[in-house]
């Protein structure tokens, strides 16, 4: 995981490697209290960060064929991926798809590092730019936060803890509630609702519970998700290698670190360009001092970027001491992204985005499957017929009613039904036994190919090809004929 170059070259000022910033060394928490962030990528993340909560809260409400544009009812096993309605029956293309999510996710880590964690994760979104944000408001910036939590349990206090901790719950319980939405559909949301909590008093215990975990998360828990909870933290030290773009320090650049002196010629003096201000550190959300390497903790944030560039300009020394970079590159200042493992990943996601755009382009709207009914023969049905009996297996994936038909399609025959006519219900399964009849003229041997259409009013929906028996005896026959 530490690829990059310590700051120090005594082993025992390695700190950082034995413990977390988050945590003193009487092994209790360490609350972080980082320095609000600005700068060109804050502004540019700030934007991402208002597009993608814009979208969270949107769409719910986004509809599309009079349903909604995304929902995930696992309760009735029902799910919409933008507008395109999926139910259980199509679960392998949900399984292939995860598993190319996995793969993308894996190949993106082993090129791009933590740049989910820092621009898309919902951890990050929320915590620095919706929470985070209330509290600078509130509490003001870090050194009156640390302030406010020194000091005594007067007036200013309670008012501000109490407000920043009532607003911080009614933003949980409307994530929650957006979460909700997601899951029931807004309409049913909106009836929960409009018709109170003691009519549906389970869903709003589970609603308050949920929008009360949310709320821990980001009151109390907080960076620690990153740190301590998540998994795709931890699978850093496997999938990222010294190719990898991370948020870096340029030690080759910066050290050896020295106090800025307006008068002095760093170049003459042997001084790097790290004037060893802390800025990079008084902003990290994490805690963690970026010049020590790459870290655990470190969720590609830019703050230290912005911060760094900031103190550079007003000592009139170049920017991008800390940067996106890997470590080749500043070790050997040559940029090398790609190697077997990359190729590697990117060939398997190739061919699984193949095979997942193969399947969804193949998907029909209606999967049936026709097969002879289990120990039926066929039968003699009058002087001139022969009867085969089938059973007929109908998944019905759109979001209409369907009443279905079946014609033979290339061969004189008949088909009857038996028992009421077929109806599929949006999302259900039906099953119904039917007869086909073919007069004996027609079957030349033992078994015959046959095509069975399968119409929803004028339209069909698709075809089936099975099995159409007849007696042993026409094989004989038909063999003396040859």
């Amino acid at each position: 995981m530490n690829n990059i170059k310590s700051n120090t070259d005594n082993p025992g000022n390695d700190y950082f490697r034995d413990r977390q910033s988050t945590i003193s060394a009487e092994g209790k928490r360490n609350w972080i209290y980082p320095k609000q962030p600005s700068g060109k990528l804050h502004n540019y993340r700030w934007a991402f960060a208002g597009f993608l909560l814009s979208l969270l809260f949107a769409g719910p409400w986004i509809t599309y064929k009079g349903e909604p544009f995304m929902l995930f009812n696992i309760l009735e096993r029902k799910f919409i991926l933008f507008g395109q309605l999926f139910w259980p029956q199509d679960f392998h293309l949900v399984v292939l798809s995860l598993i190319t999510l996995i793969v993308f996710i894996i190949l993106f880590t082993v090129i791009f590092g933590r740049l989910f964690c820092g621009w898309a994760c919902p951890q990050t979104i929320f915590m620095e730019f919706v929470f985070r944000k209330i509290e600078y408001l509130i509490e003001g910036d870090a050194h009156k936060q640390k302030k406010l939590a020194r000091q005594e349990w007067n007036f200013e206090k309670i008012w501000k803890k109490t407000l920043k901790h009532l607003v911080f719950y009614g933003i949980a319980f409307a994530i929650s509630n957006t979460f909700l939405a997601y899951i029931i559909g807004i309409e049913h949301l909106k009836m929960l609702v409009t018709d109170g909590p003691m009519l549906h008093l389970g869903s709003f215990i589970a609603l308050i519970i949920f929008s009360g975990v949310f709320y821990f998360v980001f009151a109390f828990f907080r960076e620690q998700v990153c740190i301590i909870a998540c998994p795709y933290g931890r699978l850093q030290g496997v999938l990222l290698d010294n190719k990898s773009i991370v948020v870096a320090y340029d030690y080759k650049r910066g050290e050896p670190k020295g106090k800025h002196n307006p008068l002095e010629n760093r170049s003459i003096t042997g001084k790097g360009d790290c004037i060893d201000c802390s800025s990079c550190v008084t902003v990290c959300p994490t805690g963690i001092d970026i010049r020590n390497g790459t870290q655990l903790e470190c969720i590609n944030c830019t703050a230290c970027i912005d911060a760094c560039d900031s103190i550079m300009k007003r000592v009139n020394l170049p920017t991008g001491l800390i940067r996106y970079e890997s470590e080749k590159a500043i070790r050997d200042g040559k940029e090398a992204i790609f190697n077997a493992r990359t190729i590697a990943y990117s060939a398997v996601l190739t061919i699984l985005l193949f095979v997942v755009a193969t399947l969804f382009t193949l998907r029909t709207d209606v999967e049936a499957t026709i097969m002879r009914a289990p120990g039926s023969m066929f039968q003699e049905y009058g002087p001139d017929k022969y009867a085969n009996l089938y059973k007929i297996h109908l998944v019905n994936k759109t979001r209409k009613i369907l009443p279905v038909q079946l014609k033979l399609e290339s061969i004189e025959g008949e088909i009857i039904m038996l028992g009421s006519p077929i109806v599929v219900e949006p999302g259900q399964v039906s099953e119904s036994d039917f007869m086909v009849v073919i007069p004996k003229k027609h079957i030349k041997s033992s078994s015959k190919k046959i095509e069975i259409e399968i119409y929803s009013g004028n339209d069909k929906i698709t075809d089936y090809t099975t099995a159409f028996v007849g007696p042993n005896k026409l094989d004989k026959h038909h063999d003396d004929e040859d």
